[in-house]
């Protein structure tokens, strides 16, 4: 690139226009031949990467994490985390804890710091004689007074010579006078001053010949808390990456990178940040795709690299850098497991982004579709949105499973309609004409509640829309969540004209529902080529209208595009690319949610979470008085007995275990109210969770049972939890 750029051949000053528009100054094209010859003071045209580009970069964008600021746009006078009452007593008590833990630390290893500092001390006492002796013998000037030799000039080494002889008499002079004062000085002040000065002096003593004494690499007292380490990002690796992936080029006129902000930590510190322009013509598509040269330029893991758009300018982006992979830190436990009321109103608390941000997921009003390869945390995911309904007792859930799994089951404690599978069994006899019927009445509620929304008066409801206190007021208007999971498999039944009808109706409920507070959480792992003619219309359908989509690992790019949709892709959204392996299960990509695409680590709830919160839900709706349907009925009121109890009290002394027939006949025995029909299969499933089935040898025959000492080991390890 010239020193000298060609002109605008138009005449037109586009900088001067952009700011006219919008009235702040615009982004430059920073010259790097310039600004390198300015800074070396020449006119070559070198490249070298460690050359400062600019001492104050241009302004433009916004950044990723603005400082907090009022409407005027000034900074609180008063740090954020001391400018309330609940913040400061937040911010002691963050710092008293770290205090105390330091201290606590420090004083367990006292010990070995003051045997420590006394080896080193010795050292250090050495090497101040070693130091005051050089100091004394003027050692600096022997190689002036070589090089005078040297050179052969005898006037300069007399000069160096005496000047020599006199400092050392005038440094020695004044070691043998702080020798002295130290000999005669010392011992008065050891007999006349107090102890506690005495062991002050002594101290301060130690521990400075310690400092002297110790190498460098070797401190006395260690961290108790280590800082993390991360690798330095600075303007000019930024643009060594954004030139090797052939988004510009140093020496091309108007092909230069320029930055949009100053390089900055984000305000969590987790990373680093900067607003980038491209050149003319480069757009965010080139970014997105060029996000792994990136990664490599930057020297990286592609994990680490979040692009995401500003709105003032389509070649400008905000680029963020990780310190380390942010997907592969789990999220932790989900904060549900203090089982408390849960409003449907407010958030749910879904997991952390790349950026360790708490992410909430507002369900109201909104659809939501979770996609994956199968043992990515697909069913985890969905569950987790369903437990926080779960925890509202002013919701009503109904939940059909598709894949028919045991993930599912301890809903019954809580749900009003409960459809498991597609084949009859034992529990639901024909689950197709179970999900119909529940479809049906989800229909009929929307339609209710449109109408009576429709009769209520405008002091009442103004815009004729659910509110959370009409929600509250009316048992009619309460929010209904309806769950399917794998709701592909009610599209593919063996019966066409069901296929059409399932269809039809899932895809009303689609359309009006979430107006009428019907939140729908939709879960697949074959979200596309279903059905054929209309069935597979009506699915691309359903499925293309869920407001919110969370994608979780998926096999390639056409699977990634059905669970998120075309214009994610676009945007530079592939769920395909997510990291592969067991620490990333869980990590998906949340699209529609808001203005901001997050890739999030949900939280963690597993079965045994699952089944602690639904219990304390059913609690929660019982005291409330809002149970209703199947869990309202007798079935699920058998199941909520302390089974391994009531296992327990029909063994008789002396029986070290039993076979599943037996219990089961003494359970009709004994409790015929709760478990007249009950078979051995039944009593085995009841308890699956709890012991294992084994062989056990009674009397001579060998049958599959359970052992008492495994029941007793289960009731003790649920009273310890």
């Amino acid at each position: 690139m010239s020193d000298n750029p060609t002109p605008n051949p138009d005449g037109f000053d586009w900088h001067a226009a952009e700011a006219d528009v919008s009235d702040r100054p615009a982004a430059d094209v920073v010259d790097l031949d310039s600004a390198r010859a300015r800074k070396a003071g020449t006119g070559s045209g070198d490249t070298h990467y460690t050359v400062a580009l600019d001492d104050e970069p241009t302004p433009g964008g916004a950044p990723v994490d603005p400082p907090p600021t009022g409407s005027a746009g000034r900074i609180p006078i008063v740090p954020v985390g001391w400018n309330t009452w609940p913040n400061i007593k937040h911010s002691t008590r963050q710092a008293t804890a770290i205090g105390l833990y330091r201290l606590g630390f420090h004083t367990l290893r006292s010990p070995w710091y003051a045997l420590l500092a006394a080896f080193w001390s010795i050292v250090g006492l050495f090497r101040m004689l070693g130091r005051q002796i050089k100091w004394w013998w003027v050692t600096e000037q022997y190689g002036l007074r070589q090089a005078a030799a040297d050179t052969n000039d005898p006037a300069m080494w007399l000069k160096l010579h005496r000047e020599v002889k006199a400092t050392r008499l005038w440094r020695g002079l004044v070691l043998l006078a702080g020798l002295l004062i130290l000999l005669i000085g010392g011992p008065i002040l050891y007999v006349n001053a107090p102890t506690w000065a005495l062991l002050l002096t002594g101290a301060g003593v130690v521990a400075f010949l310690a400092h002297i004494g110790r190498p460098d690499d070797r401190p006395i007292i260690t961290p108790a808390t280590v800082a993390g380490r991360f690798r330095r990002i600075d303007p000019d690796i930024i643009l060594r990456a954004h030139y090797a992936a052939g988004l510009g080029h140093p020496d091309r006129p108007r092909q230069q990178i320029a930055f949009g902000s100053t390089m900055a930590r984000d305000s969590a510190n987790t990373g680093s940040q900067v607003t980038i322009d491209l050149p003319y013509g480069k757009t965010f598509d080139d970014v997105i795709k060029a996000r792994g040269a990136i990664a490599s330029g930057l020297d990286v893991s592609i994990n680490q690299v979040y692009i995401s758009r500003d709105p003032s300018s389509h070649r400008r982006h905000v680029l963020f850098v990780a310190d380390r992979d942010p997907l592969a830190i789990p999220a932790g436990r989900t904060p549900l497991l203090d089982c408390k009321p849960r409003d449907i109103w407010q958030p749910a608390p879904f997991g952390k982004d790349e950026r360790d941000r708490n992410v909430g997921l507002l369900m109201m009003w909104i659809s939501v579709l979770v996609g994956a390869q199968p043992r990515k945390g697909k069913t985890f995911a969905t569950r987790l949105l369903a437990l926080y309904a779960a925890l509202d007792p002013y919701t009503v859930l109904l939940l059909a499973d598709g894949k028919m799994s045991a993930d599912w089951d301890k809903f019954r404690l809580i749900a009003h309609r409960f459809v498991c599978g597609v084949v009859p069994n034992s529990r639901d006899n024909d689950p197709i004409e179970h999900l119909l019927e529940m479809l049906r009445e989800v229909k009929k509620h929307i339609e209710d509640v449109n109408d009576f929304l429709a009769s209520l008066p405008t002091s009442e409801c103004p815009e004729g829309k659910l509110t959370r206190d009409l929600s509250r007021k009316y048992p009619l208007l309460r929010v209904w969540v309806l769950v399917m999971e794998e709701f592909q498999t009610y599209f593919e039944t063996d019966d066409q004209d069901l296929n059409k009808e399932i269809a039809a109706l899932l895809s009303f409920i689609m359309a009006v529902g979430p107006s009428a507070g019907v939140i729908i959480l939709s879960s697949s792992q074959k979200p596309s080529g279903v059905g054929a003619g209309d069935v597979g219309r009506l699915f691309n359908r359903y499925r293309d209208n869920h407001g919110v989509r969370f994608a979780l690992r998926c096999g390639n790019r056409i699977v990634s595009e059905a669970v998120l949709g075309g214009d994610a892709y676009a945007e530079g959204f592939d769920a395909s690319a997510l990291p592969n392996g067991k620490q990333y299960a869980g990590v998906g990509i949340l699209y529609g949610h808001s203005d901001d695409t997050a890739t999030v680590r949900t939280y963690l709830a597993d079965h045994t979470d699952a089944e602690r919160i639904l219990t304390a839900a059913r609690k929660h709706r019982e005291a409330a008085g809002t149970l209703t349907g199947d869990a309202a009925g007798e079935k699920v009121a058998r199941e909520l007995r302390d089974s391994l109890a009531d296992v327990r009290s029909v063994f008789l002394p002396g029986e070290p275990g039993l076979h599943w027939g037996t219990v089961a006949e003494r359970l009709a025995d004994r409790l015929p109210e709760h478990y007249a029909d009950a078979t051995a299969d039944a009593v085995s499933a009841l308890l699956r969770e709890h012991v294992p089935s084994v062989s056990v040898k009674v009397k001579g025959t060998v049958s599959r049972g359970c052992r008492l000492a495994d029941i007793d080991t289960a009731i003790g390890r649920r009273k310890s939890a």
